[in-house]
């Protein structure tokens, strides 16, 4: 049987891993340890390690953060999170003693799940390496230093995993298996119309705009000025015939500005505010585009660029933070400007060149069976040859 720790600590990040580990725990020669930290346990972030609960995946243990009890937005608490989850993913680990330890994408809640496993010599799996995004965010240094310290790499789209391998990793450790997302797309299994208007308390009748902009780091002392613009441009938007629903931003430094910014939304006409809508009905809020209204994604959300081309939705792209990702034609480029935002999202909804333009649109990311290969993939390792994953040959 093998011994496979998965490590989540953000929601984004769960979402994507959900249908592997389902995949993962029907297989007969794999036994999962799911272990959950970061923002999953925060309230103010959503707490979705309720969602977790409700998909019925087995937690084995949950890592509390201490220092993400914070009282002010510090820029400092990274860093020491970084460490605490370093000391106490190491105590799960030598509890444990798993023979592969599997981690997703560039957070930094997942970096320091990667450095315990790695300086424990325990063979890593990473999955999405190779992606690129320029835009003043550490993402890119913490995805490629996640890459260089893991042992075996499962990539979303073929332009990663040549960027893996330029990077100096050998060949036979890059594996490509699409974009897991599309797995729950395929099926179909997100929320009806019916349901999200249920759980919501909205009444679909009208274009949407699906609303989610992350702090970027870099641009720390211009948080407060950049999102004054978009800010101006949502309270535009609730003026027209549009159903404005934001959700707030992920855990990094500068996040408590943008939710403080996003409840004085709260009582201005056709904007709902939800802490996270999850996959599910995310998904569903994306799938009504074309049937029943129009669906436009606004911000600067990974998942707009990524999981928006295969139901055809344009994105409203707003400022650098995913500059360089690869993406479809249904994304259009803002700069923090609240006019150009406004005017963008606007065109989007009524211009029809722009609707016809995105129904062309192609899915880059692939998948729909990602957690049945990464499955089969890991069934088939050879746990005998442990040290020859761990040491590791650079071109």
């Amino acid at each position: 049987m093998i011994k496979l720790c998965i490590f989540s600590g953000n929601r984004a990040e769960y979402g994507l891993l959900s249908p592997i580990i389902k995949n993962l725990n029907k297989s007969k020669k794999i036994k999962v340890f799911f272990i959950v930290s970061g923002s999953h346990v925060e309230k103010k972030f959503g707490e979705t390690i309720n969602e977790i609960k409700k998909d019925k995946i087995k937690i084995y243990q949950i890592i509390k953060l201490i220092n993400s009890n914070r009282s002010k937005d510090q820029i400092d608490y990274t860093p020491k999170n970084i460490s605490e989850i370093i000391e106490k993913y190491s105590t799960c680990l030598k509890k444990i003693e798993p023979d592969y330890n599997l981690v997703y994408g560039d957070r930094f809640e997942s970096f320091g799940a990667t450095i315990a496993s790695s300086q424990m010599n325990i063979p890593t799996i990473h999955i999405e390496g190779g992606d690129k995004t320029e835009g003043g965010t550490l993402d890119d240094s913490v995805r490629h230093a996640m890459t260089k310290i893991s042992h075996i790499h499962i990539t979303t789209n073929d332009n990663a995993k040549k960027r893996i391998i330029k990077l100096g990793e050998e060949k036979w450790r890059v594996k490509n298996f699409g974009y897991s997302a599309m797995d729950y797309v395929k099926l179909k299994n997100y929320a009806k119309k019916n349901e999200i208007e249920n759980k919501l308390n909205i009444k679909i009748t009208n274009p949407i705009v699906l609303f989610t902009q992350h702090p970027i780091p870099m641009e720390n002392e211009d948080i407060k000025n950049n999102f004054e613009k978009i800010f101006n441009s949502i309270k535009k938007l609730s003026r027209l015939n549009i159903q404005i629903i934001i959700t707030y931003p992920n855990s990094d430094y500068g996040g408590k500005q943008i939710i403080e910014k996003i409840n004085r939304l709260k009582k201005i006409k056709n904007i709902k505010i939800v802490r996270s809508l999850g996959r599910y009905l995310y998904h569903g809020i994306l799938a009504l585009n074309n049937k029943s209204v129009k669906v436009i994604c606004a911000g600067n959300s990974s998942s707009g660029i990524k999981e928006t081309a295969i139901f055809k939705c344009p994105v409203v792209n707003i400022g650098p933070r995913q500059n360089g990702r690869f993406r479809s034609s249904n994304v259009f480029d803002v700069k923090y400007d609240d006019k150009q935002i406004y005017e963008t999202i606007v065109k989007c909804i009524y211009d029809e060149r722009i609707y016809k333009k995105c129904l062309k649109t192609k899915n880059l990311y692939g998948g729909g069976n990602t957690g049945k290969l990464i499955n089969r993939f890991i069934e088939n390792l050879n746990i005998s040859k442990t040290k020859i994953l761990i040491k590791k040959i650079t071109y």
